[in-house]
């Protein structure tokens, strides 16, 4: 428990709500210099091109999946998407029907609301590798967090990070239930130091999605950390963004805060449906 209060303070002192609004507010105004083609073609690169739906089946993923399969190649100057995003029973039914040079990334561990044994959290993580998942999302425990409870709470990350083995580990902090700027950072921290490789913002399932203030804190807290330890950690925003104008938004805060050895697909990622279509129309 103490390793973890030592790791929180070494990021003291916080951020300040009223600073994260103004400086949030002022990125934004250099939204329109960054809408242009070619943020749009890079921001596609970018997608995890997801289908978490109660009525997916293997039918409407091999379908979902041909689509890229489509793309790959067909425009010279825009590079296809991240990954494709599916549950974990469905990871198999991608890597058959993938032709197209895109990861396979997976939600796990009791995804959307993690409540479920550890044992089965681990399990699921371990199957989605094993059939062939390239990333994992899961969700924090955020019942522990807000008891305090980081020997709990980071323990349990440690153990999931062991068994994605070589996969890049998603930790899903719902920053729309977090709320606070103190809240959002503290999760961040504790996230990082417990094996994260990205920080994603939201399910976008139960509770509010992405919002630029918690991508800025997100992004703060990942510098910081970055300037201590030397170690990138990626952001992914998820969870109502469906406009060209909406991913801009994230790209721009990404930019300005974290700076361009962060604006590749390696680091940055926005989780999204309908975006991938929304991009294809606009170019």
């Amino acid at each position: 428990m103490r390793k973890y209060e030592d790791a929180l303070k070494r990021f003291e002192p916080n951020l300040n709500e009223e600073e994260v609004h103004r400086r949030t507010n002022e990125i934004l105004e250099k939204c329109e210099e960054n809408n242009t083609l070619a943020v749009w073609k890079f921001l596609y690169s970018c997608i995890d091109h997801t289908s978490l739906n109660t009525e997916d089946n293997k039918e409407s993923i091999w379908r979902f999946t041909e689509a890229i399969n489509d793309f790959d190649g067909s425009q010279s100057d825009i590079s296809n998407v991240a990954t494709i995003c599916v549950y974990p029973n469905f990871v198999t039914t991608v890597k058959d029907a993938l032709t197209a040079d895109v990861r396979i990334a997976a939600v796990a561990g009791g995804f959307p609301s993690a409540q479920t044994f550890i044992e089965v959290k681990i399990a699921e993580v371990s199957l989605a590798v094993a059939n062939g998942a390239d990333e994992i999302d899961i969700v924090f425990d955020v019942g522990a967090f807000f008891e305090e409870n980081w020997e709990e709470l980071c323990g349990e990350i440690e153990e999931i990070k062991e068994a994605c083995r070589d996969a890049n580990l998603k930790v899903i902090i719902e920053t729309g239930l977090l709320k606070t700027v103190s809240n959002i950072r503290k999760a961040t921290i504790l996230s990082i130091y417990s094996g994260a490789d990205f920080i994603k913002t939201s399910t976008g399932k139960i509770y509010p999605g992405a919002n630029p203030e918690a991508a800025f804190v997100i992004c703060q807290t990942i510098k910081d950390y970055y300037e201590i330890y030397q170690r990138r950690i990626g952001i992914k925003v998820s969870g109502g963004i469906r406009t060209v104008e909406d991913a801009v938004k994230y790209y721009t805060i990404v930019k300005e805060v974290l700076g361009k050895e962060w604006l590749n697909s390696q680091y940055f990622r926005v989780g999204a449906s309908s975006l991938t279509t929304n991009i294809l129309e606009r170019l």
